[in-house]
């Protein structure tokens, strides 16, 4: 006990002038205190606080009475708080979920119960919050972890908004509780009115389940549920959910019915830390219902789903695994051929592998031979699923990929030669030469080849520029310009039955080849001259030695005259990287696999670039280019494409720009491809995948910042026309307070036949306790 005077009688002190009595783990502090020391009663006056507590509650009151012993108490004229502590530079949130309160009175039942008359809740600093909750009592029980009131009062910046019969309120830094969430109204101009509620069941501290039902007005109604578990270690699951009963629409007087189901799974366990089990799948049964459904534009447009469950053991260099996956992918849309038809069914494309049990090795040397040995193989059972073509059961398929290689290096020179062999067995094979559709023998199949191959880098060519011209022209930056040139030969040889082999992954395209790759990758490296915090080395006078490159620290050569000693460039960062490459294939038939007039796909050619160009025999592939610029942590810019010298054309030109400085943020992609078609080998008329659009973002404003926000996106198909030519759209505007926030969006999707729809969405978040409304924020711009 301390305070400006003191006097005793009995058992019985009474404290005046800045009492402070210390409790265990509680403070008490008054102007006046009359405490009891034998029954723990104590009776305080004039500017009471008790502070402390595990939860660091604190209570502000203008007097009040309490039994240390028994810890209850009545204070009255109360503010308090739950959750929140004084750092002495302000007030600081302790916990995910503060809890503050003012109340006429508040009556301490037990150690960690409170009852709060006629008073407020607020997670909001105090004295003015944005918003509150206004209820005649509530009860605060720490054990439970929860303040709860009946008949309270939601009220917004002073204003009554909203009656609740009943709520709870969180008040531990866990914060996850069952019950019901705020209904979430909507508007669509293809759903119509939209109404939706949740259920949210923390089922334990690592499990919680989340149930959702949405009535849309003008289709039915759509379901949705999300499971999450998160264990040790690696270990989690989650599993999502949703699915519509559509009535159907009817469009240009064609009745189309879009609902569905969509579900994906993903998890992990790890038995060791070099055993697991992992999974990643999804089930759609309608593309028609994603491209209809989808909250966001590239979700809708996508028509390609795989799933993968594996597991995997590994060993001292040597891993062995079984894996089951299935792909499926959209072939051609479900478009009608004309207004008055109906739609055409979905055509897709289902390989399976069921399962594969896969060996590989990293490399082990022999002795000390320093000659490199591997392996990589698998067992497989395949399946594949197509309009019009199915194959009779699952093919098995036994892939053996042995290789030794040998790596040298000398003067900073470095090279691997690698030499190797491949048996395939299949238990079916396919019909050649081939006419249309698929043909599938029941016929064995055998391929075997020899391969072998030569990777040779030179030394890194590099220079320091760092006169004061160049300091100057980079704004006070020295600069380094490094050149990595590469060069890898490789052959493969003894394939001659390629067209004979059923397509399932990519081990099926494996060819003969006979071909040169050449690249070279440039970078421009910067570090500002003045700041140097590592320094190493000193340096006699004005003469400075060269240094080497040392445990992956770039060092830069010091200016003449300056005397500061010099050291790696601890402060560098990479201005500018620019990779260029191509090949050069001596076999341009690669051992027969080509046919003029397809689209021909090789794991030769898939290993330079995912942008198919092979129709025909050619020696060169197309020039390969990827460019990236970070000026600053404001500043990104790409450039990527795939030049065709044969064809003269850019097969695919892709340049991405992202800026953001304070406040304002922004970004524009523009995408181009022109390529042999996805179903070119199938006989579709349209023989070139030609695309040409453009994304656009701009805003101002952070959703974590108090003040306005007002961004905005558009997608722009450039081929359309000018009717057609917006893909997408989207406006959303926000204004932060100090604890709560409002946003508001318009979005427009136009997807064809398919999809042309407006959406109206909001949210109201309130900090630490929520979001309501059905603006998700997976599909906010900001």
């Amino acid at each position: 006990m301390e305070s400006d005077t003191q006097s005793k009688l009995g058992s019985r002190y009474v404290l005046d002038g800045d009492v402070v009595i210390t409790y265990h783990d509680r403070i008490i502090k008054a102007d006046h205190i009359e405490f009891d020391q034998e029954t723990g009663e104590l009776t305080a006056n004039g500017h009471l606080r008790v502070s402390g507590g595990p939860n660091h509650e604190d209570i502000q009151a203008s007097h009040g009475t309490m039994n240390l012993n028994q810890q209850t108490g009545r204070f009255y004229d109360v503010t308090g708080s739950v959750g929140v502590k004084n750092t002495g530079h302000g007030m600081t949130y302790a916990n995910s979920n503060p809890f503050l309160f003012t109340g006429r009175m508040v009556v301490r039942t037990g150690p960690q119960q409170y009852e709060i008359y006629e008073g407020t809740v607020t997670s909001c600093q105090l004295p003015n919050p944005d918003w509150m909750l206004y209820s005649g009592k509530f009860l605060v029980d720490m054990d439970s972890k929860k303040a709860k009131a009946q008949n309270s009062t939601f009220k917004l910046m002073n204003i009554p908004l909203l009656y609740l019969p009943y709520v709870t309120h969180p008040v531990d830094s866990e914060g996850r509780q069952t019950g019901f969430l705020i209904p979430t109204p909507g508007y669509s101009s293809t759903k119509g009115l939209i109404l939706g509620e949740e259920m949210y069941w923390a089922i334990n501290r690592s499990t919680d389940l989340m149930v959702g039902l949405e009535y849309f007005s003008l289709r039915g109604w759509s379901q949705s549920a999300t499971f999450r578990y998160r264990g040790l270690g690696n270990d989690f699951a989650r599993a999502h959910y949703t699915g519509l009963q559509d009535r159907g629409i009817v469009t240009n007087g064609v009745y189309t019915n879009q609902g569905g189901e969509d579900v994906t799974f993903s998890g992990r366990h790890d038995f060791s830390a070099r055993t697991r089990v992992a999974g990643d799948d999804e089930y759609l049964s309608s593309f028609a219902y994603r491209q209809a459904f989808a909250e966001s534009f590239s979700q809708a447009v996508s028509s390609d789903i795989l799933s993968i469950v594996y597991g995997v053991h590994e060993v001292d260099g040597y891993d062995a695994g079984a894996r089951f996956d299935r792909y499926q992918g959209l072939k051609r849309t479900a478009m009608p051929a004309t207004p008055t038809t109906p739609a055409v069914p979905e055509q897709e494309i289902h390989i399976f592998h069921a399962p594969s049990l896969d060996f590989s090795s990293t490399e082990h040397e022999i002795g000390r031979s320093g000659v490199q040995w591997s392996v990589g193989s698998s067992f497989a059972g395949l399946s594949r699923v197509q309009p019009n073509f199915s194959t009779g059961g699952l093919t098995q398929r036994l892939d053996l990929h042995p290789e030794i290689a040998y790596p040298m290096s000398f003067d900073g020179w470095r090279l691997r030669a690698s030499v190797g062999g491949r048996e395939t067995a299949y238990s079916r094979s396919r019909q050649t030469p081939y006419s249309g559709l698929p043909v599938e023998l029941p016929i064995a199949l055998s391929r075997a080849d020899v391969e072998a191959g030569v990777d040779l880098r030179a030394p890194v060519i590099e220079r320091t520029f760092d006169s004061a011209r160049v300091e100057k022209m980079f704004f006070g930056y020295d600069v380094r310009h490094t050149i990595e040139p590469e060069v890898t030969y490789r052959y493969v040889a003894g394939i001659d039955n390629f067209l004979n082999v059923l397509r399932f992954d990519d081990i099926d395209v494996a060819s003969d080849t006979n071909e040169l790759e050449y690249g070279v990758t440039q970078r421009f490296f910067v570090r500002p001259v003045k700041a140097r915090p590592c320094v190493e080395k000193a340096t006699r006078g004005d003469q400075a030695e060269d240094l080497d490159e040392d445990q992956g620290r770039v060092y830069m050569k010091e200016r003449r005259g300056d005397s500061k000693a010099k050291g790696p460039v601890c402060g560098s960062r990479e201005l500018i990287s620019w990779r260029l490459t191509q090949k050069y294939f001596f076999d341009e038939n690669f051992g027969g696999a080509v046919i003029n007039g397809r689209r021909n796909i090789f794991d030769t050619t898939l290993s330079l670039s995912g942008i198919a160009f092979l129709t025909e025999p050619r020696a060169i592939s197309p020039v390969i280019s990827r460019l990236r610029v970070r000026t600053s942590e404001h500043l990104d810019v790409e450039w990527d494409f795939d030049l065709d010298t044969g064809a003269k054309k850019f097969t695919s030109n892709n340049v991405m720009l992202d800026v953001h400085e304070g406040n304002i943020f922004g970004g524009i992609s523009y995408a181009r491809l022109n390529a042999p078609g996805r179903f070119f080998t199938e006989g579709v008329a349209s023989s070139v995948s030609n695309f040409n659009q453009l994304r656009l973002l701009l805003g101002y404003g952070s959703p974590t910042k108090a003040g306005l926000g007002v961004a905005a996106n558009v997608g722009l198909d450039l081929n359309a026309t000018n009717s057609a030519m917006v893909q997408y759209g989207a406006v959303q505007g926000s204004y932060n307070w100090d604890c709560c926030g409002f946003s508001v969006e318009v979005r427009k999707y136009a997807l064809g036949s398919v999809r042309n729809e407006t959406v109206e969405r909001f949210n109201f978040t309130l900090s630490n306790i929520g979001t309501a409304g059905n603006l998700r924020r997976a599909a906010a711009l900001f």
